[in-house]
């Protein structure tokens, strides 16, 4: 009767498509890998080019490095979402080496210097909001240029890679397993033949990862492995349990054994969190162990005279007795605006409008759990036996270290000069000369903090490269003074904007970089090293959010960082004003999401939109609010993440006050009078999904876009709905993009059928309004797609990705994809005209040759082919030739304004000008140059023949009015 039983949930499990709960298996991902290099492949759009606009002086975060010990001007960097990047000149410049894989997210690298073979572990090994998973363990023999996928694809995120230092076979791998599901293949993992097969040697619960592996250098079947119980979901994070601890083997990896028990001296039991290890080169039986330590710390609140455990349980009648000063301290302590105060909050009290509970509840939501829990932190501990015993290093408590996201860190590193520096990752930099008993930071002014990886050169003393969430830093008197080596393109986007200045800015909120806006024309360069201006300028501190621009006036911008703090900021004066709504005492605080979602109205800029749990709006630039709605999620969940927020807020751009929000438990609700009542439309939706984006339609009031994601369940499914009739009824569109999770969904505003998608690998448009996507990521690698918007001016896509910053692309000619042009067997598109100039093909003072503006010859063909290209006069004669290969779709052609040596002659017998004639000859680079006039491009392919005049315009030499002499 169980099995029946059972047989029957599971297959109600299967058969429920509303269920969050299953995980994506790893076989699928690969899959879903191929179809997406299929869709790129046989795309119409594969030749729409994207451009890297950075920016890049502000970098993404860097999770491991690896230089090379006889040359450390040869390194690599593994980013966090970027891939990884070599440098052979010591960071001045970087090429990424690991782009377009199934997955570019990685955990940790290892490289054997002798036969140059690199290990990459795919999948961050932090357990952060936006640390994507991986599928196992690559292997390239050939600096990068092809890899080998060695297995391990269901482990998800790779703790630390070790090779053995005198057998190339053996390798042992640290796998810390699924982020927000429970899962079987994590643990410790080990190889014998280069990694073709592997087996689990290490493993404890399908909740308790390896986080952590090191080896003996002088004994090679001596290893610590540090494990991690975690358990993390949307709206809770358990950063530590009693499965922690570190494990020993004396017999290569074979077995284990924990060492880190009751009696060890290291702290045991639920509060065990995150540790990181280092064995000494010197002595192997010394080990320090870098500990997140979650056991509660209640010492520093006993100090207080007023605490939230006081005013849990304190009567109304001794809450009065306190002293003023002692509950003014506790508002001050606590962030409570200057309106309350303790004389009018007694008063309160004795009239019974609140109670002493309500201070508490008005602090009391998610973030500040987070971030007010009371617990040990980091903590570092050293056996001087082989793990034997441990014994905290030092007395005073490390503050400020890790803060309450120890999750984030770990990292511990010894000189290999001197077992008795030490060096510590977390928010700061830390050092230490005694061995752990004291520290100091070697943290500068150039120096991003959180910092994730350390190389030590083992041949110089004081050489160290150091990585954090703000790029690479190089030392060589360690850490009194550091470089930055800062050139990928690798910053990590929350979101986009842009405003309408000439060129037109890009806008970007960057993970714990904050926000930034430069030229949409930005090319990367070295130049701003002698001007000292770098073109990008940063607005906005922290994890930069959404971004909303005043497009009256170019300078007037609304962001702000992680949950819900939000500004008002001139972007010509540099003043900003603090503009989050506020909750009042009596109340419970408003919920706010990480990417806390704003909105200013196309109809009326001075109106801003803002999301909590709750619907609310300004009339007046932020400066006052209304909170318009009731709580329009489910209502949260018990837990230290927010969660029951809104993530995206949408106002029709054909009707003013109809707005839909999206919520992170799976809610779109509308309103269709500015807010003030709304209607919960998520019917038939599948549940608790996360909505990354509400997209109300640019062409029809009842049309509504929506996607949903289900990376905080594990599940990669590609989830994107379209409703006609406000969200009465959804249905399900693009089933042919790759099961990868969604992030943002946008209409075009010209074509309403073109619909871009933006997903944890790529980027897909539509043009049948959704039916069927297509990939188009020329020039852009498999990175995440967190936002994208188009300009309505310049026809340009802008891409936000969280790995590979800012993308361009001019889509004018997808947006002429309607249904009439897909038709035809060729179009060739309008060509524009050109100024002449002399000065084509000089030679210029920094001897390099002037480059002509090339002609665009864009065209649409229904069949790929050969294509011959003529260039004509208008008389007919062929002045060049080209012969190209065109694809199914969209082509981009460019042609230099050349003449073939052989058409000269006849060219200039046929030239009308004879004036222009005199000095016409071949110029520096000995190339002729076509002179003003008429001319024709004529395309033809498989018998179709197309036609089109473009234009040199003569350039004018302005008169010079020579100056009367003064007499």
């Amino acid at each position: 009767m169980r099995s029946i039983i059972i047989l029957i949930l599971v297959l109600a499990l299967q058969i429920n498509a509303q269920s969050p709960i299953q995980y994506s298996p790893a076989e699928e991902r690969v899959n879903e890998y191929l179809k997406r290099i299929n869709l790129d492949e046989k795309s119409l759009v594969k030749n729409v080019k994207f451009r890297n606009v950075g920016p890049t002086v502000q970098s993404g975060r860097v999770v491991d490095i690896d230089a090379n010990p006889n040359d450390p001007t040869e390194f690599y960097v593994a980013f966090a979402s970027g891939g990884l990047w070599k440098t052979s000149n010591n960071g001045i410049s970087f090429e990424p080496i690991f782009d377009n894989q199934v997955v570019m997210t990685i955990g940790d690298i290892a490289v054997n210097w002798n036969s140059k073979t690199i290990y990459v572990g795919t999948g961050e090994n932090n357990s952060s909001r936006s640390s994507y998973s991986g599928n196992g363990i690559y292997k390239s023999t050939n600096d990068g240029k092809t890899w080998e996928h060695l297995g391990l694809a269901e482990t998800h995120r790779t703790g630390r890679i070790i090779l053995h230092p005198e057998d190339d076979n053996i390798i042992w791998a640290a796998a810390s397993g699924h982020l927000y599901s429970p899962n079987k293949e994590r643990g410790i993992y080990k190889s014998i033949d280069g990694g073709k097969n592997w087996e689990q040697k290490l493993y404890i619960n399908e909740n308790t990862g390896a986080i952590d592996l090191v080896i003996n250098p002088q004994n090679p079947n001596e290893l610590y492995a540090a494990m991690w119980e975690r358990e993390r979901r949307a709206w809770n994070f358990k950063e530590g349990g009693i499965n922690s601890g570190i494990y020993k083997s004396v017999n290569a990896g074979e077995t284990w054994t924990l060492i880190s028990t009751e009696e060890s001296g290291f702290p045991y039991g639920r509060g065990v969190g995150r540790i990181g290890l280092a064995v000494s080169l010197q002595n192997p039986s010394k080990i320090y162990a870098f500990l997140d330590n979650q056991f509660e710390d209640r010492k520093d609140e006993k100090k207080e005279i007023v605490t939230k455990e006081l005013l849990r349980k304190i009567s109304e009648e001794d809450f009065i007795k306190i002293e003023d000063k002692d509950i003014n301290q506790f508002l001050d302590r606590n962030d409570f605006p200057e309106e309350y105060n303790s004389v009018e909050i007694k008063n309160d009290v004795k009239e019974g409008k609140i109670k002493p509970i309500t201070l508490v509840e008005y602090l009391e939501d998610a973030n500040s759990q987070l971030f007010d829990t009371p617990i040990k932190g980091a903590e570092l501990y050293v056996s001087l036996d082989a793990g034997k015993t441990w014994k905290k290093t030092h007395e005073q408590k490390l503050d400020m270290v890790y803060y309450t996201f120890g999750y984030y860190f770990g990292a511990v590193q010894l000189s290999p000069f001197n077992d008795n520096e030490v060096y510590l990752l977390g928010v700061p930099l830390l050092k230490s000369v005694d061995g752990g008993k004291s520290f100091f930071t070697i943290n500068r002014e150039n120096v991003h903090v959180d910092h994730h990886a350390l190389w030590l050169n083992p041949n110089k003393k004081g050489h160290l490269i150091n990585g954090n969430d703000g790029g690479i830093n190089i030392s060589y008197d360690d850490g009194k003074t550091y470089i930055n080596a800062n050139t990928p393109s690798v910053g990590q986007l929350y979101s986009v904007n842009f405003d309408f200045a000439e060129p037109y800015n890009v806008y970007g909120g960057f993970q714990d970089n904050g926000v930034w806006v430069g030229p949409s024309t930005y090319k990367h360069n070295y130049e701003w090293y002698s001007s000292g201006h770098y073109p990008y300028k940063s607005i906005m501190g922290g994890d930069g959010m959404q971004i909303q621009i005043d497009k009256r006036d170019n300078f007037t911008v609304y962001t702000g960082y992680q949950f819900g703090n939000y500004f008002r900021i001139n972007k010509e004066t540099g003043k900003s004003k603090y503009i989050t709504p506020k909750h009042k005492l009596g109340e419970r605080p408003f919920r706010f999401n990480w990417q806390t979602p704003i909105h200013l109205s196309k109809y009326n800029q001075d109106i801003l939109y803002m999301g909590s749990n709750r619907f609310h709006r300004s009339m007046d630039k932020g400066e006052t609010w209304e909170t318009l709605s009731g709580d329009l999620t489910k209502g949260g969940k018990s837990g230290n993440v927010p969660y029951g927020t809104l993530t995206s807020i949408s106002e029709s751009p054909l009707r003013f006050g109809l707005i839909y929000i999206g919520t992170d438990d799976g809610l779109i609700h509308v309103s269709k009078d500015v807010g003030y009542s709304w209607k919960e439309v998520s019917k038939g939706l599948p549940e608790n999904y996360w909505i990354s984006r509400v997209e109300a339609s640019n062409f029809d009031t009842a049309t509504v876009y929506a996607s949903l994601n289900g990376y905080r369940w594990d599940n990669f499914e590609s989830l994107i709905y379209k409703s006609t009739n406000y969200g009465v009824n959804w249905e399900r569109v693009g089933l042919n993009i790759p099961k990868e999770p969604v992030n943002v969904i946008k209409e075009d505003p010209i074509n309403q059928n073109v619909l871009y998608v933006g997903t944890d690998h790529a980027l897909y448009v539509s043009v049948d309004a959704g039916k069927t996507f297509m990939g188009m990521n020329n020039g852009m690698p498999y990175a995440p797609v967190h936002d994208l918007v188009i300009h309505p001016r310049e026809n340009e896509i802008v891409v936000g990705t969280h790995g590979r910053s800012i993308y361009i692309a001019d889509v004018s000619k997808v947006q002429a994809l309607t249904d009439t042009l897909l038709q035809k067997e060729l179009h060739l598109f309008d060509l524009n005209n050109i100024k002449h100039s002399a000065q084509w093909g000089k030679r210029n003072y920094s001897w390099n040759f002037n480059e002509s503006p090339k002609i665009k010859i864009d065209f649409y063909s229904k069949l790929s082919g050969e294509v011959n290209v003529e260039i004509t006069n208008k008389d007919g004669l062929v002045l060049t030739k080209l012969i190209e290969e065109a694809d199914k779709g969209l082509n981009y052609l460019e042609y230099d304004l050349t003449v073939n040596k052989e058409a000269v002659e006849n060219y200039k017998d046929s030239y009308e000008n004879k004036e222009l004639l005199d000095d016409y000859k071949n110029s520096d680079d000995a190339n002729y140059y076509l002179l003003p006039g008429k001319y024709f491009v004529e395309l033809k392919i498989n018998g179709n023949v197309v036609k089109k005049q473009f234009q040199i315009e003569e350039r004018k030499i302005k008169e010079r009015i020579p100056k009367k002499k003064t007499p």
